[in-house]
C-alpha cells in the first residue's frame, strides 16, 4: 500500500522561483585547504551549482588556498575535473562550469606564516576594488581541526577579520574531541570574530528531510498532538554506513563512533525531534529550543554508562557482497586498538514532553547498508478489541523519518487484511522526496553555504550547543577509558554486536531492521 503522506513539505529556496528567495550581498570567499578532498567533491560542485542557478552573489569570486605550489591554471583544471565528477547535476553545462572557473584564483600559503596572509589581504583587497563586493568576506576552513585555532589567529594578527563589509568563517564538525578542547576553540575563534560571524557547519542539518522534521511536526496539526510521553513508546535514531574508516584510520582511531557521529550528527536529529515549538522559525529561536534539549538529556552515571552504553568493534566479514579485513588490520590502526566503531547510547530526555520514553541511538562503520533514520513508535491501543488472534501480525503504530538514502517518511498502521475472517496487518504509507516534487533536491552544502552568505545561522550549531553535546559525551568516555562496557566485536556486514540487541530486549524492545 503506497501513498502520499499529507505532509506540508519544507520548500527549498533553491527547488523553487529564484526571485522568491533573498539574494546575498556582494562578496568574495576563502577556502582554506581548496585542493582537499572536502573541496574537491562537496564545495566546489556546491558552489558551481549556485552559480548555474544564479544564486551566488554578485561579484562573487573565490580564493583558493592551499600549500600545494600551483599555477592559478592548474587549480581551475583541477576545479573543473572534480567539479564534472562530483556535481549533482550531469552532464555539467561547459558554458556555466568555464564561466565559474573563471571567477577563481589560488594563492599558495603556510598556515603558520604571517606572509602568506599578508599577500592573501592584499589580493582580496584588489578582488574587492575590481568587484565592487563592499568587503564582505567568507573564510572556509576545509582543513583538519587541528588548524583551526592557527589560521583564526593568522585572520586576525593581519586584519582579515574585520573590514567595511562582513567577515565570517565556517569551520568544519568535529568541533574539538571534548568538552575541554571544544571551549578552548570556542575562545580562540571568539579572539577573532565574534559567535555571530563563526558558523560551525554539520552538513546533516543541510540536509533536506532534516529540514523537513520541523515542518513535519509543526506545520502539520495532526502529529504534534501524539509527539509525547503519553504517545510514544520509545525513538530510534540510526546513522549506519556500509564503509569502514578507509584510509582515515589514523584518524578515527583518535576519534571512534561515539566522538565521531553520536556527538554532532546523532544529537542534531534528537534534538530536532524532540525540542519544543520555536516561537519563530528563526536562528535564535530554533537554536534556543535544540539546547534546551540537550541540557535535559539525563548524565549517565558511570553504572549506568555500563548498562545503557554499547560499544564494538568490527572484525572480518562480507559487505555488500565484498570481502573485507577487520578494524586492526585497517591502515593506521592500533592493532591492539580499543577504539569503537559501533556504538549505541539510550538516552532518558528529562523535562514535561518526554520524560520516562527512551532515545536509542546506533552508529556504526561496515553495516549492511547505508540507512540514516529516525523511527517514532507509538505505544500499543490499551485494549484488544479484535483479540489476539485478530492483531497477531499487527506491530506497533510508527513514523519513520528516512535522512538517507531514500529521502522520504513512512507511517506504519494496522488495516483490515480482505479475507472473510478479521485479521489485521501493518501496511505503510509512505511519501518519497523524489517521486512527490520530480526535482533534484540541492545538496547540503549548497543550502549551507548560501545561508552562510546571507547571515542566515539556523542550520548551524551555535557553540553552547556543542559544548553540551560535549558534556554528555565526556562522561560516555570518560567510564569507556576505564574498560566499562567491554567492546564486544561483530562481523563487518552485520547490524552490530550482541550487546545492542541485549540493550534494546532488557528493555522488551528490539531494534528497526531498516
Amino acid at each position: 500500500m503506497s501513498a502520499d503522506v499529507a505532509v506540508q513539505p519544507l520548500v527549498h529556496p533553491l527547488a523553487g522561483d529564484m526571485n522568491e528567495y533573498r539574494l546575498a550581498e556582494p562578496a568574495l570567499m576563502v577556502i582554506f585547504g581548496a585542493t582537499g578532498d572536502l573541496s574537491g567533491r562537496k564545495l566546489l560542485p556546491a558552489l558551481f551549482n549556485l552559480a548555474r542557478n544564479r544564486l551566488l552573489p554578485a561579484g562573487f569570486a573565490l580564493v583558493g588556498a592551499a600549500l600545494d605550489e600551483l599555477r592559478e591554471e592548474k587549480f581551475r583544471e583541477w576545479a573543473g575535473e572534480h567539479i564534472k565528477e562530483h556535481s549533482r547535476t550531469q552532464p555539467v553545462d561547459a558554458h556555466s562550469l568555464e564561466a565559474f572557473l573563471s571567477d577563481l584564483t589560488y594563492m599558495p600559503i603556510d598556515f603558520s606564516h604571517a606572509e602568506g596572509f599578508q599577500r592573501l589581504s592584499q589580493s582580496l583587497s584588489d578582488l574587492d576594488r575590481t568587484r565592487h563586493t563592499g568587503g564582505n568576506v567568507v573564510f572556509y576552513c576545509a582543513t583538519p581541526p587541528s588548524t583551526y585555532p592557527v589560521i583564526s589567529e593568522q585572520l586576525r594578527a593581519s586584519g582579515l577579520n574585520r573590514g567595511r563589509g562582513y567577515r565570517r568563517i565556517i569551520v568544519e564538525k568535529p568541533f574539538g574531541s571534548d568538552l575541554h578542547s571544544a571551549q578552548e576553540l570556542n575562545r580562540i575563534l571568539r579572539k577573532a570574530f565574534h559567535e555571530d560571524a563563526i558558523y560551525r557547519i554539520d552538513h546533516y542539518l543541510g540536509k533536506e528531510t532534516v529540514q523537513n522534521i520541523l515542518a513535519f511536526r509543526f506545520a502539520n496539526s495532526i502529529f504534534e498532538p501524539v509527539w509525547n510521553n503519553q504517545h510514544v513508546d520509545h525513538v530510534e535514531i540510526t546513522v549506519a554506513e556500509p564503509l569502514g574508516v578507509e584510509l582515515r584510520g589514523a584518524y578515527y582511531d583518535r576519534a571512534g563512533a561515539l566522538r565521531d557521529i553520536v556527538q554532532n550528527h546523532a544529537f542534531q536529529l534528537l534534538t530536532l525531534v524532540a525540542m519544543e515549538p520555536p516561537i519563530a522559525l528563526d536562528a535564535g529561536s530554533t537554536r534556543d529550543e535544540k539546547v534546551k534539549v540537550l541540557r535535559a538529556i539525563r548524565p549517565l552515571s558511570p553504572e549506568e554508562v555500563a548498562t545503557h552504553t554499547v560499544r564494538g568493534q568490527y572484525v572480518e566479514g562480507w559487505v555488500l557482497g565484498e570481502h573485507v579485513p577487520g578494524y586492526r588490520q585497517e591502515p593506521k590502526v592500533d592493532p591492539d586498538s580499543q577504539t569503537e566503531t559501533y556504538a549505541a547510547v539510550k538516552c532518558q530526555v528529562d523535562n514535561w514532553r518526554w520524560a520516562e520514553t527512551p532515545f536509542y541511538i546506533r552508529t556504526g562503520k561496515h553495516m549492511p547498508k547505508e540507512v540514516t533514520e529516525i523511527r517514532i513508535q507509538f505505544k500499543r491501543p490499551p485494549h484488544l478489541t479484535f483479540g489476539r488472534d485478530a492483531v497477531r501480525e499487527l506491530e506497533p503504530n510508527s513514523i519513520t523519518l528516512r535522512i538517507q538514502p531514500e529521502e522520504g517518511i513512512s507511517l506504519r498502521f494496522g488495516a483490515k487484511v480482505p479475507t472473510p475472517t478479521l485479521t489485521i496487518r501493518s501496511v505503510n504509507m509512505d511519501f518519497l522526496y523524489a517521486s512527490t516534487f520530480l526535482v533534484d533536491a540541492p545538496d547540503a552544502y549548497e543550502r549551507l553555504l548560501l545561508d552562510c552568505m546571507l547571515g542566515d545561522p539556523a542550520l548551524f550549531t551555535r557553540s553552547d550547543e556543542v559544548e553540551a553535546a560535549w558534556k554528555l559525551i565526556d562522561g560516555i568516555e570518560a567510564v569507556w577509558r576505564q574498560g566499562q562496557p567491554p567492546v564486544e566485536t561483530y562481523p563487518a556486514g552485520t547490524w552490530g554486536p550482541p550487546g545492542a540487541e541485549r540493550l534494546m530486549t532488557e528493555d522488551g524492545r528490539s531494534w528497526h531492521k531498516p
